[in-house]
């Protein structure tokens, strides 16, 4: 098994894992570290599958690295709204209240 694949595998395992997460929990901060587990499986698989004759291609490495970017933002933005939400309701879930 080439190292390649062995990104893609570990990358795909961690999406799954990821999105059991994603709906089991409830506790928003367990949902936003799912989100990043399942963003970083999918690096991996892009930069596993990312082989051309032996040799890395760019592109894919170009995106992985700008989508490591914009997921670093993104729990920056998810973090400050959940603890304003805690802040204005004391909690920390997203349950429906009638």
């Amino acid at each position: 098994m080439s190292g390649g694949l062995l990104y893609a595998f570990t990358g795909a395992s961690l999406v799954a894992l990821g999105l059991y997460a994603l709906i089991v929990y409830a506790h928003l901060l367990r949902k936003i570290l799912a989100f990043n587990v399942m963003g970083s499986g999918v690096f991996l698989v892009l930069v596993g599958l990312a082989q051309r004759a032996g040799a890395a291609d760019p592109v894919p490495q170009a995106m992985v690295l700008t989508g490591i970017v914009v997921a670093v933002s993104a729990t920056a933005l998810a973090l400050a709204l959940m603890r304003r939400l805690f802040t204005d309701s004391g909690a920390t879930t997203l349950d429906e209240t009638d």
